[in-house]
């Protein structure tokens, strides 16, 4: 007799990414923000503002079922700088099923520099966010920004997109840049990706 958890489990592997996506945003919709994964051409922006050529460590957080990670490898960075922080323990056995090479970490990237310390990374050449950022007040937005910053190499980039027309993150301060995309209008629905980077003084 067949195994009903072995049946199970290969069920779920074959579940398409965007029914996987849908049902985990239905029962945790806060904390996922979108009903489906991000598209290809939104996932190649995000990934052009990350220059392969800059030494260190890749840090993606809330990768969900990794279109971000795929285009990131198709820009050229190798799967063992990668280090993705992801808060749904599903997406994670994906992921490390998907991308054996990859650092794949189980954690809640609103507190990034705690989650991260055991692995005691060198700074990073950039941090790519597909967090619900809007799903957050303000300040714990600015918070999350200046962690990521804290873990950056100086003036590397802070990569967040949104579907809103607004930045994700308002430019309330002096100390870093915020930077638009033209909005991506073959995402569904269109996006824009904002390029957030600490001013060096």
């Amino acid at each position: 007799m067949d195994d009903p958890a072995a049946q199970a489990s290969s069920r779920g592997r074959k579940l398409p990414d965007a029914a996987r996506f849908l049902r985990s945003w239905a029962e945790r919709p806060l904390q996922l923000g979108a009903v489906q994964p991000s598209g290809r051409a939104l996932a190649r922006t995000m990934a052009s503002y990350v220059d392969p050529a800059t030494r260190g460590p890749i840090v993606e957080i809330g990768p969900g079922t990794g279109p971000v990670t795929a285009a990131l490898l198709r820009r050229g960075i190798a799967a063992e700088r990668l280090v993705l922080l992801e808060f749904s323990a599903e997406f994670c056995t994906l992921l490390r099923r998907r991308h054996p090479g990859a650092r794949v970490i189980e954690g809640d990237a609103y507190v990034i520099g705690k989650t991260l310390a055991p692995l005691r990374l060198p700074p990073a050449a950039a941090i790519v966010s597909s967090l619900p950022l809007l799903t957050r007040p303000v300040s714990a937005r600015l918070d999350l920004l200046r962690q990521c910053f804290d873990l950056m190499k100086d003036g590397a980039p802070f990569v967040q997109f949104t579907y809103a027309t607004l930045a994700p993150i308002p430019r309330s301060a002096e100390d870093y840049t915020a930077t638009p995309s033209r909005r991506i209008w073959l995402n569904v629905p269109p996006a824009r990706v904002w390029v957030y980077r600490r001013l060096v003084k």
